[in-house]
């Protein structure tokens, strides 16, 4: 089945590149994926796929049904939206969006759903069970996944694959990672609300920016001093204002960040301790405040079968060189984890790497991947697929 697999795949590469270039050059931001859809969507049906549309808004469900006799589900899941960055590599197929690009490997992921889905539909009369393909928007906003999931895109799913382009593994590379892979990522905002009063006088007032400064300067210390330094947690204010005037004091100040932790006790702990901290400068000072904090995701956590499974089959395909292990987590985040709360999965890194070119990182606008990449992303999937109902129930 592998040699078969490898087969089809070499002979669709010209046509998955055209894929792939045709995606990266019209680019669509979060939620607004309609383009990427509808073309994705008629790839999916010249392969004989039943395909549902407006599944999370602007997602794509095929669904592909083997004749084996296994009532078991693999979902494989891969995301289209772009960035708003504007692009600065000179590719003949690069973004006719001016502001806006797939600097994060989006087209190459939805590339490796289009090219797995095309291999198993070819293979359906030997597929044991069906695999359900899941076209994902808006993952770069970190909605796109729980729309998805309350569409029911996860019904009666068994497993769930993805797959995440690295520019800093060589291409044609596989990364596996057991356990966790990226971070929980939450929203926090903060508010100060102190007493204006004259610059000269601060005595008089309560000096929200100062106070806020406190806030801020506390829960970093805070970090290294009362949270298990086995279990990190990166707190970030990416925003901060207030005030009206140079010599006025302010009364009111507004702090906007990002919270991100790996261990799922901490994750749950994280809220309660930053707002106790906030609330005892505030007391402390004689202010008040108010805290907002908005979960995102959590953190990926591997499925220890479920990696093996892609472990396995990358070193079958590709010899034990070209398969390594991932080190450490990314406190990057991803909202594949939402998934995984309604089936076990995992999720390996495709290197993308172009040797003896600087190999910039995603979110750059001179990111760019080495193209050859896909056919190891698409053989790695596709027999990843097919070893599945080898597992046992």
């Amino acid at each position: 089945m592998l040699d078969r697999i490898k087969t089809l795949a070499e002979k669709l590469a010209p046509r998955l590149i055209e894929i792939r270039r045709h995606i990266h050059a019209h680019p669509e931001l979060s939620g607004q994926e309609y383009q990427t859809a509808a073309y994705i969507a008629g790839v999916l049906s010249s392969c004989g796929l039943h395909v549902e549309e407006e599944i999370g808004k602007t997602g794509v469900v095929g669904e592909l049904e083997g004749l084996g006799h296994s009532d078991r589900r693999l979902a494989i899941r891969t995301d289209m939206d772009a960035l708003p960055i504007n692009e600065r590599v000179d590719l003949d197929f690069a973004s006719r969006k001016p502001g806006v690009m797939h600097a994060c490997g989006h087209d190459i992921h939805s590339t490796l759903g289009l090219g797995t889905a095309m291999i198993l539909s070819q293979l359906r009369e030997e597929l044991p069970g069906n695999v359900r393909f899941l076209f994902q928007p808006a993952e770069e906003i970190a909605q796109g996944a729980g729309w998805m999931i309350r569409d029911g895109a996860m019904r009666d799913v068994n497993g769930i694959l993805g797959v995440h382009v690295f520019p800093s593994i060589p291409a044609r590379s596989i990364g596996i990672r057991y356990g966790a892979l990226t971070a929980a990522a939450d929203e926090l905002e903060i508010f100060i609300q102190g007493e204006s009063g004259h610059g000269a006088r601060p005595h008089e007032a309560k000096d929200a920016i100062w106070i806020a400064a406190q806030a801020i300067s506390t829960l970093q210390q805070a970090i290294s001093r009362t949270q298990n330094p086995l279990r990190p947690i990166v707190l970030t204010f990416g925003q901060i204002s207030g005030g009206r005037a140079p010599n006025v004091i302010a009364d009111r100040v507004r702090l906007a960040g990002t919270a991100r932790s790996l261990h799922p006790e901490t994750y749950q702990n994280l809220p309660q301790w930053i707002e106790g901290i906030v609330a005892s400068i505030c007391s402390t000072y004689g202010a008040k405040y108010e805290f907002n904090y908005k979960r995102q995701v959590p953190s990926v956590q591997n499925d220890g079968v479920m990696t093996q499974l892609i472990e396995e089959a990358a070193r079958e395909a590709w010899g034990s060189d070209r398969v390594q292990r991932i080190p450490e987590p990314s406190l990057g985040a991803e909202d594949f984890s939402l998934y995984l709360e309604h089936a076990p999965g995992s999720m390996f890194r495709l290197g993308v790497g172009i040797p003896g070119k600087p190999n910039h990182p995603l979110h750059h606008p001179a990111f760019e991947a080495d193209e050859a990449a896909i056919v190891t992303g698409v053989v790695t999937l596709a027999y990843a697929a097919f070893k599945y109902w080898d597992l046992k129930d």
